[in-house]
């Protein structure tokens, strides 16, 4: 067959069927549409699983023209090389609303129409100044979370449930843009089936599909500005202690306090020290600059940034929600290292933070690893705490040989001791030393 003898037939993928982006072109053209086996084979493993669009959408095709099988399914190749591969060997037109295919197809010198889908939202006229995030679901309107950190409300933009169809049309709209724009400000974190994370700009995206979740969704966040230290209006002790003798700071907070905003503005504060400063990131979500080198904890390889950070000896790292237990082994790494750290991490309290740090190390070097906490809420800096070791005999204790190293943990600004922390047999003890709520008043205790 040569090229061009059959214009009236054209190749359909897997995105026009679900998305309904080819049926007007079809119409428009009175085209005849080729289903390739391949494809086919692929539409009745996603329908056994349970994912039954793109078969709903062949059957509106198959009402209005019919549909032709072409082609044959080969063991080990995928339906979109198939698909390639058959336009390619019979010169048919193709016709596809996944940015991606478009592109690899085209290059390949297939004639591929690419029909983009039309998003029931538009990301740039959703956030205005004090929008913080948008919440898109399949099956739910579309919310809003408007306000600031610890004062915010949810709000419907409109009251119209989105379908499924339209949650997959705003997600190949949003690749579209990132394969359009992939930089140092656009880049895809995370690519799975059932999951995608991506920063594209100031937006981090967040879109998760059956089987993960329950139905497609689709989370935007944006930072509401940016902040510097000064900002803060630290006083001028604390801001002589993260200038001279904090080395290692936690921040912590509750999610949404403005944790990780503060943690921007002291990476930027100790690049104005001309500090070499680095970020550890899952996503990459901090907007900082260029001169600040981010690495991505999920596109590397276990260990891999410990002797990449241990090489390239920067002066501090911040290393943006630490939750595993291999993410506190390396700030407790990089820290007997001598390298500055500044960890941000999900606590309820001060002494909670430390909880999840203090049965790691030896009791006795604990202030050496972590110096300087700061806790956030509300997007404010609520309290400075410092940590210092004596060896002495534990409030509470009365007798002289039961001295041993105790952590205390002070008050930065009123230098009064809150906390004490020691080893008592095989347990570390978490002591308030003043009066507290009764939650806070009860004993802490964790297995060394």
């Amino acid at each position: 067959m040569e090229k061009g003898e059959s214009v009236d037939k054209v190749l359909v993928d897997e995105s026009v069927l679900r998305l309904d982006t080819g049926l007007e072109y079809v119409k428009r053209r009175g085209s005849k549409i080729l289903l390739h086996r391949a494809l086919m084979k692929w539409i009745e493993l996603k329908a056994f699983n349970g994912d039954t669009a793109a078969l709903e959408g062949l059957k509106k095709f198959t009402e209005f023209s019919g549909v032709e099988l072409v082609g044959s399914s080969v063991e080990g190749v995928e339906w979109k090389e198939a698909l390639i591969e058959y336009s390619m060997e019979r010169h048919y037109p193709m016709i596809t609303s996944d940015p991606v295919l478009a592109k690899v197809a085209s290059s390949m010198g297939v004639d591929c129409h690419y029909l983009p889908p039309t998003p029931p939202l538009n990301i740039e006229e959703v956030f205005k100044e004090d929008v913080m995030s948008l919440h898109m679901k399949e099956g739910l309107p579309p919310r809003i979370k408007r306000g600031h950190p610890g004062a915010w409300v949810f709000e419907e933009i409109t009251q119209k449930r989105l379908t499924r169809v339209e949650i997959e049309a705003m997600i190949t709209s949003i690749m579209q843009q990132v394969y359009n724009s992939f930089g140092t400000e656009v880049f895809v974190e995370i690519e799975k089936p059932d999951l995608t994370i991506l920063q594209l700009r100031e937006y981090r995206i967040v879109i998760t599909r059956p089987p993960l979740s329950d139905g497609f969704e689709i989370t935007v966040v944006r930072p509401i500005k940016r902040i510097r230290l000064e900002d803060y209006n630290l006083p001028h002790k604390a801001l002589l202690r993260l200038a001279e003798k904090a080395e290692g700071i936690l921040v912590a907070g509750p999610p949404g306090m403005g944790k990780s905003t503060f943690a921007q503005a002291l990476a930027e504060y100790y690049r104005g020290m001309n500090k070499v400063v680095k970020t550890i990131e899952s996503p990459r979500d901090l907007r900082l600059p260029p001169d600040i080198t981010q690495y991505s904890k999920a596109a590397s390889k276990e260990h891999e940034l410990h002797h990449v950070l241990l090489l390239s000896r920067p002066d501090y790292t911040v290393f943006d929600e630490m939750r595993e237990p291999a993410d506190f082994e390396t700030y407790i790494d990089l820290r007997y290292a001598g390298i500055g750290m500044i960890g941000v991490i999900h606590a309820s309290s001060p002494i909670d933070a430390l909880h999840r740090i203090a049965n790691r190390v030896d009791i006795g070097i604990l202030p050496s690893i972590v110096d300087t906490l700061i806790f956030m809420d509300k997007g404010n800096v609520a309290s400075i705490h410092t940590l210092e070791v004596s060896v002495k005999v534990p409030t509470g204790m009365k007798r002289a040989d039961l001295a041993r190293p105790t952590v205390i943990v002070k008050n930065f600004l009123t230098e009064e001791p809150e906390y004490e922390l020691y080893v008592f047999g095989e347990r570390v003890f978490f002591v308030p030393l003043k009066e507290q709520k009764q939650q806070d008043r009860r004993l802490k205790v964790f297995q060394t």
